[in-house]
Parts: structure tokens; C-alpha cells; sequence
């Protein structure tokens, strides 16, 4: 008897910043290993190997669902745009690619200069045992919103010290 093949999961969230740049943005992702200053679930993680900034990069995250190792598949600093493969894991999550991008918004400010961004978050993956796809949605929905967050509480701490704000 063939097994059934399930359909692949697809999915996309958006997290709006309106008092940051794209610039400003996007080193937070760039740094691929610091997943851990950022995502609400991981407490560690660092790289396994490859070179940073580079794809082949991987690294280990551990966390309150558990462990994945995850590969830097590509990485566009100039369209802020990076891709990444969930290796080894323990939760459950097969053939799960993520593409991560940072948008500049339509609004311009007082100067001509864009203000404000979004980062987007578009994923593939096998379905997850015991999960629906609006559950997974509805997760990675939450994390962007809260990686966001942090990471425009983390630029307004650097202008507050460096005297900017």
C-alpha cells in the first residue's frame, strides 16, 4: 500500500516597524547566530560551523520546544534578505525552509528618506505531527511581532546612550 503524500505547509507573516529603517534593521538578522537576543523560545544558539555571513553558515539553537540545527542557505544584504534550512531538530520539523526579508515601507518621512519597514517571514515545510497549518501560522505570526519588537526597543537603547533620541 503507497503512503499518501501530504501537501507541503506554505505561510507567511509581517511585523510593521514604524520608527525604523531597513538599514537599521537588518543587522539583526544578518547576525544569524544571535537568534537567541531575539526569539521569545530560544535561550541558546550559536554557530556549529561555516564562516558568518556566509551561506553553509549552521547553527544550533536550543530552546523551550528543544534543539534544530539550522543552515544559512542565502544570505542579500543589499535586498536584506536571507534564507535558512532547518537541519536536525527534535520538534517535529521536516523539510522546513524559511525566508526572511526586511521591506522598506511607502511612507516617506519629513527628509525625503523612507520611514519605517516590515519584516516578512515565508516558510515551506512538511506538516508537523499533532499541528494544524493555522496553529503554525498563528506561531510564526507572534514570534515576527516580538522579534520586531525587540529589535526597535534595542535601536531606541542605542540611540538613548549614543544621545540621538
Amino acid at each position: 500500500m503507497a503512503e499518501e503524500t501530504q501537501p507541503k505547509w506554505k505561510g507567511k507573516a509581517m511585523a510593521v516597524l514604524k520608527r525604523s529603517t531597513p538599514d537599521q534593521i537588518w543587522p539583526f538578522l544578518e547576525e544569524f547566530c544571535n537568534l537567541d537576543r531575539l526569539f521569545p523560545d530560544i535561550h541558546t544558539c550559536y554557530r556549529v560551523e561555516g564562516s558568518p555571513g556566509q551561506p553553509g553558515l549552521v547553527r544550533h539553537c536550543i530552546g523551550q520546544f528543544g534543539w534544530a540545527n539550522e543552515k544559512l542557505l542565502t544570505i542579500d544584504p543589499t535586498n536584506w534578505s536571507l534564507s535558512y534550512q532547518v537541519l536536525e531538530n527534535n520538534f517535529g520539523l521536516n523539510n522546513y525552509v524559511a525566508t526572511l526579508k526586511v521591506l522598506p515601507t511607502a511612507t516617506m518621512g519629513d527628509d525625503g528618506k523612507p520611514e519605517g519597514c516590515e519584516i516578512e517571514w515565508s516558510f515551506i515545510t512538511d506538516p508537523i505531527q499533532d499541528m494544524k497549518l493555522e496553529d503554525f501560522v498563528s506561531y510564526i505570526d507572534n514570534t515576527v511581532q516580538f522579534m520586531a519588537n525587540k529589535m526597535e526597543d534595542a535601536l531606541n537603547a542605542q540611540m538613548q546612550r549614543s544621545g540621538m533620541s
